[in-house]
């Protein structure tokens, strides 16, 4: 079957604010994020692409904008469940306040028993993207052959959970998987079994050396240190994706 590209979306304004975006209007890349953006054309040249798809959220369609415009005969989809997890009441809040919600426990420790109020639950999620892989695959296979190589424009969440597929891990262990902002993750499916070829490649090690000693916190800056703390102390995992490496 066919070779599937993952790509989360650039950096965006949300990312680096610590809100939890999900599916807010008006969420569009920072300035890193678009710099990023730029760069996926260059990172992607020797690949030959039978399609692309995209979540319909903004900072996703502004990932590929450069991609489609160095490769115009490139053929462009929308499939809405590849788009964020429906957070719910959850939605544009800061990630520093819901640390202290009880059902972040759950979100980190046991998430196929989340469910967001008035949102999604982590199982749902999770199936209808393993579902739009699954029905892409099949087309893309039957168009350009079983060799064929196509890309997804995602979050970081959908792509933790279809990593997770991938390697046949329990939905609970996904939070155990990290993905960058425009990292590059690659999944080869074969009638008995997928593949990981790539998972969170961003071709930059930068981010796994050492963090300096932070600095006392600013209050001006308050919402990213908050951020920070909130979604990396105590080895909980960064929900919505986080901002990544600057």
């Amino acid at each position: 079957m066919a070779t599937l590209i993952l790509v989360r979306h650039g950096r965006s304004t949300a990312n680096t604010a610590g809100l939890l975006a999900g599916w807010t209007p008006g969420v569009a890349l920072d300035e890193r994020g678009a710099e990023q953006a730029a760069a996926l054309p260059g990172r992607l040249a020797a690949v030959p692409l039978a399609a692309a798809v995209s979540s319909p959220l903004q900072r996703c369609r502004e990932t590929l904008a450069p991609l489609l415009a160095a490769r115009p005969e490139l053929e462009l989809h929308t499939d809405d469940r590849i788009g964020e997890c429906h957070y719910g009441d959850w939605s544009n809040r800061k990630l520093s306040e819901l640390s202290d919600e009880p059902l972040m426990k759950i979100v980190q420790q046991h998430p196929s028993a989340a469910a967001f109020p008035g949102g999604e639950s982590m199982r749902a999620m999770q199936a209808r993207a393993v579902d739009a892989v699954r029905e892409w695959n099949a087309r893309i296979e039957e168009e350009h052959g079983s060799d064929a190589v196509f890309l997804m424009c995602s979050h970081g969440d959908i792509i933790k959970s279809l990593v997770a597929d991938a390697l046949g891990m329990h939905l609970d262990l996904f939070q155990r998987i990290h993905v960058d902002p425009c990292s590059v993750t690659a999944v080869r499916y074969t009638p008995t079994r997928p593949f990981l070829l790539r998972l969170g490649d961003t071709g930059d090690f930068g981010s796994l050396a050492p963090r300096p000693e932070a600095p006392a916190p600013d209050p001006a800056a308050a919402g990213t240190a908050d951020f920070e703390s909130a979604t990396e102390d105590g080895g909980n995992a960064v929900v919505g994706g986080g901002a990544g490496a600057a």
